[in-house]
């Protein structure tokens, strides 16, 4: 896995395509939000890519900011422990993943394990966590901390509820989209088989 030589070819250009999604704004902001979030004793990273991916490797980072979006007494990931193993690091990484699904991110925003652990795909751990920071500020739960406009909010349902009477109504009308038959007439037209007239 951790020692997988370089990329050549048509692999190695969908990897550059892939390392160029990887926004470093974006980034800042991911990192001054989990700071925030979690408090000063998760650390913080110098700036740059390799850095980002090493401060949040071995799952610790993560599992702390999924737990502390959750009420007291209530932890998504009951047990965090820093390891320097590799699978105890890929496991933690899971547990927030899972995690994150409970918490309501769809399956389909989530990154792999490897996304993060080989440093495969970068923007969609960003992608992951912008979601979630999207989900927290929605929620309004009072559990989000930093600033709102960080994060785009997620669109909530908004139900209409209309009585009866004014449905049926509706049946009656004829939409628009129907089309009209207004100034259609057969004028000019022949009857079946019989030969166009031309003058």
């Amino acid at each position: 896995m951790a020692n997988r030589g370089p990329a050549y070819g048509l692999s190695r250009e969908v990897q550059n395509k892939i390392d160029k999604q990887y926004d470093d704004e974006l980034e800042q902001i991911l990192i001054q939000w989990i700071v925030a979030q979690c408090g000063p004793e998760v650390g913080q990273p110098q700036p740059g890519k390799k850095n980002f991916q090493e401060w949040l490797k071995d799952g610790t980072v993560l599992c702390h900011l999924i737990n502390s979006l959750c009420p007291k007494g209530q932890k998504l990931v009951a047990k965090i422990q820093s390891s320097s193993m590799a699978f105890k690091q890929m496991e933690q990484i899971s547990q927030f993943l899972r995690a994150a699904e409970q918490y309501g991110i769809q399956a389909t925003d989530i990154f792999q394990t490897v996304d993060l652990w080989e440093a495969k795909h970068m923007a969609s751990v960003q992608r992951t966590l912008m979601n979630l920071g999207g989900l927290a500020v929605s929620k309004g739960d009072g559990l989000f901390v930093g600033d709102p406009n960080w994060f785009p909010k997620k669109s909530q349902e908004n139900r209409r509820a209309f009585p009866e009477d004014k449905l049926k109504e509706g049946q009656s009308v004829i939409g628009l989209q129907m089309g009209t038959n207004r100034g259609a007439s057969q004028a000019g037209m022949t009857g079946y088989g019989m030969p166009r007239q031309i003058l």
